[in-house]
């Protein structure tokens, strides 16, 4: 489910080898699927995590990394990138950092969402949107085709799923917990008990 997310939202906004793609919340379920995926298409991912988990990230495939929370988000992804613009931003957060990631694309960008961990009502510079042309993409499922695409993806190797954790239903609390406090990259699993 999470790389069906992730690939829907990258096949919504269009995103092709060669470009940048900036990921929020890369250090989820969805967001370090979208990470593996970008790479899929031979796309180049930058990702923006929680503090500790910028090497698992790494790991997976990003570029490069951007701890959250820093003061200048489009300062830290020029820097990143040295100075090189972002075709995509596939966000995961919401939040008050909306506007950063709309300023951080390129003109004719593309930003797509199926999240908003951080808040789901956000303040939109409309000159922003207007001035340099931008395409917003929202996402809540993937199509027959993505499906297929990641299934082929697994075959040849380009993705593999990033568990976290792996719990018995009775232990179900301690993976809540765990949950709560994000401190944990990729998806959290609950197994039956034997």
């Amino acid at each position: 489910c999470a790389y069906l997310t992730g690939e829907q939202m990258l096949e919504r906004a269009g995103l092709r080898a060669g470009e940048r793609v900036l990921v929020t919340g890369a250090s989820g379920g969805v967001g370090s699927g979208i990470v593996q995926l970008a790479r899929a298409r031979g796309a180049i991912p930058y990702a923006v995590v929680g503090k500790g988990k910028e090497q698992a990230v790494l790991g997976i495939g990003a570029e490069a990394v951007i701890t959250r929370g820093v003061a200048d988000l489009p300062q830290a992804v020029a820097e990143v990138t040295g100075g090189q613009p972002i075709d995509v931003v596939a966000d995961l957060v919401g939040g008050a950092i909306f506007n950063d990631l709309l300023r951080i694309l390129r003109p004719e960008g593309r930003y797509t969402t199926a999240g908003a961990i951080a808040g789901p009502v956000v303040q939109l510079d409309l000159r922003t949107m207007y001035l340099k042309q931008l395409q917003l993409h929202g996402s809540s499922q993937g199509t027959r085709a993505d499906f297929r695409r990641i299934v082929r993806y697994i075959e040849e190797g380009k993705i593999r799923p990033l568990v976290g954790g792996v719990y018995k239903l009775s232990d179900f609390h301690h993976a809540q917990a765990d949950f709560v406090a994000k401190d944990f990259v990729g998806k959290l699993v609950v197994v039956p008990d034997a």
